[in-house]
């Protein structure tokens, strides 16, 4: 049947094209003969455009698969599902590289019309960007050093030893390690390509990698060598030369690692046999550093107490209580509000039932529309402005917009026994994937003379902070220098003075707010500045609290 159809083929083409001059074709075999390999190119062609149709249908029926499976697990439970930060990551790169793939696929004939309707999709609907991704990466990079969370686990799903999400595929861990590559981060490219690499000897079966081992080896041979290690770099770029021997870059690299090699062995040489430098190491001890730069020491200090590693002595604690507080407030003997101190000096406490759900939820709707990037101020131009080191957004509401409001600020008077004249509007962040502040001080430094200068209220006297959601994992609030944190419990408020009674900023209440692992953070600042405070909170040679929670 197949040669008779092969046979009607070859006449139809001959009809079509006619013969030659004589129009005796059947009457050489010789011919005959370059006529059926004439047949033969045109079934091998016919059998790749078939082939190449099928591929690209079976790919796109794969990809529906998948996106189905993953988006029925997030349907059941939308708000779990987006605040866990791998499906976070992994929904906004379905969104970006996985659908620009689908979509470049089906730009081919069959998908116009589909096609179309993704471009009207992107006029109507929130699609991510490029940014969003390359943001998604870097902030579960973020966690995964934060946390100490092991590559592998997270690539199974899993954080700090949970199952949140499904796993990752092998496309997926590629990925992560291309935007760290994007990035000039090396270590995490070493990290998350040699995941990917494993998990694609586990996925004989996967169709829709859009990568190659060669790809894999090139990337870890180049950040190997960024990290020091050219030994290493050259033994990868030699296995990918063995896979693909005229590899133009690979060739030049290899030059370029033996050489490197070389040169190394020469200096070695030179020093003398046992490869010591010469060179005579300082023992001059190190000069105390500014403390407004996030040196490694701080940072390890930061991310232990994330971790809840680090904590008070015994003996800070001994001292600490919890009480009933009226602060000679009269309506408060009604009801006294509930303090807990959690730090002596400087004195930090934290007030529980401060907020209560039926105002977190008011204040969240009326934030929601108005999100926008949380800012910091320069510390030069005074401009505010957006910093890879703070990732959250923020809404400012205006106490009287709304009784709820209104209440709220009296409470934050009540509790403060400070001016709320000279306050700060509510702001309310919301912190995203990863979402985190690094170390920094509410006050402004005398180096920032443009700080706040738009208010004319002085600086920033105190802070208190309202935690308006729980937190499943992360998100605290820690005092590097004071080996303290809080972790958020919802409708509790930290309370703090930035300021010593002369007015000079206290720079142990540099603190920070560690990433959020998993789950959703919810918090609102009151900031309380220096002017219409003078009788409230004197200068006076007394310890900065007493009788009042101030």
């Amino acid at each position: 049947m197949a040669a008779d159809w092969r046979l009607i083929l070859l006449l139809g083409i001959l009809l079509l094209v006619g013969g030659p001059a004589n129009g005796e074709v059947y009457t050489a075999l010789a011919e005959m003969e370059e006529l059926l390999e004439t047949e033969s190119v045109l079934i091998t062609n016919l059998e790749g455009y078939i082939r190449v149709q099928e591929d690209k249908l079976n790919f796109l029926k794969n990809k529906m698969d998948e996106y189905q499976r993953e988006h029925s697990d997030a349907s059941n439970d939308i708000t779990a599902y987006v605040s866990n930060p791998i499906n976070a990551y992994l929904l906004t790169k379905r969104l970006t590289t996985d659908w620009r793939q689908v979509e470049n696929l089906m730009e081919h004939d069959v998908g116009t019309d589909f096609l179309q309707n993704i471009t009207q999709y992107r006029s109507l609907l929130k699609f991510p960007s490029d940014e969003d991704l390359n943001g998604a990466a870097v902030a579960l990079l973020r966690l995964q050093d934060t946390y100490q969370l092991d590559t592998s686990s997270v690539a199974r799903g899993k954080l700090n030893g949970i199952q949140y999400s499904t796993e990752m595929s092998s496309d997926d861990c590629f990925e992560l390690g291309r935007q760290s590559y994007v990035n000039h981060d090396y270590y995490h490219t070493v990290l998350w390509m040699n995941e990917a690499m494993a998990r694609m000897l586990e996925e004989p079966t996967n169709h829709t990698q859009s990568f190659t081992k060669a790809d894999i080896l090139e990337y870890l041979a180049f950040s190997t060598y960024k990290e020091g290690n050219i030994e290493s770099a050259l033994t990868m770029t030699n296995e990918l030369l063995q896979l693909l021997p005229h590899h133009e870059r690979a060739n030049g690299n290899k030059r370029f690692y033996e050489k490197e090699i070389a040169q190394q062995l020469q200096l070695r040489k030179m020093k003398g046999d046992d490869g010591t430098d010469e060179m005579p190491k300082s023992d001059l001890p190190v000069a105390k550093s500014d403390p407004a730069i996030f040196d490694m020491t701080e940072r390890r200090a930061y991310e232990m107490l994330c971790r809840g590693e680090l904590k008070p002595s015994p003996s800070d604690l001994r001292s600490l209580r919890c009480r009933y507080v009226t602060n000679r407030v009269p309506f408060l003997r009604l009801g006294p509000l509930k303090l807990e101190e959690v730090h002596a000096d400087p004195y930090i406490v934290i007030y529980h039932d401060a907020m209560y759900d039926s105002e977190i939820d008011l204040i969240k709707r009326m934030a929601r529309p108005r999100f926008r990037r949380a800012t910091v101020q320069n510390s030069v131009t005074g401009a505010l402005e957006t910093a890879n080191y703070r990732i959250s957004k923020s809404a400012w509401l205006k106490t009287q917009e709304d009784r709820v409001i209104e209440t709220v600020v009296q409470r934050t008077a009540d509790m403060t026994g400070l001016d709320m004249d000279s306050a700060e509007e509510l702001q309310v962040v919301n912190y995203g994937i990863g979402g985190h502040y690094e170390p920094h001080f509410d006050f402004a430094r005398k180096e920032e003379e443009r700080a706040f200068e738009g208010l004319n209220l002085g600086n920033r006297i105190a802070t208190v902070l309202f935690y308006m959601s729980d937190v499943e994992q992360g998100g605290a609030t820690v005092f590097t220098s004071l080996h303290t944190a809080l972790f958020p419990k919802k409708g509790t408020a930290a309370f703090w003075m930035n300021l010593h009674r002369d007015g000079q900023g206290d720079v142990r209440t540099r603190h920070a707010a560690c990433p959020v692992l998993t789950g959703t953070k919810w918090v609102s600042n009151k900031w309380i500045h220096e002017r219409g405070q003078e009788f409230r909170r004197p200068c006076a040679l007394e310890e900065d609290h007493g009788e009042f929670a101030i």
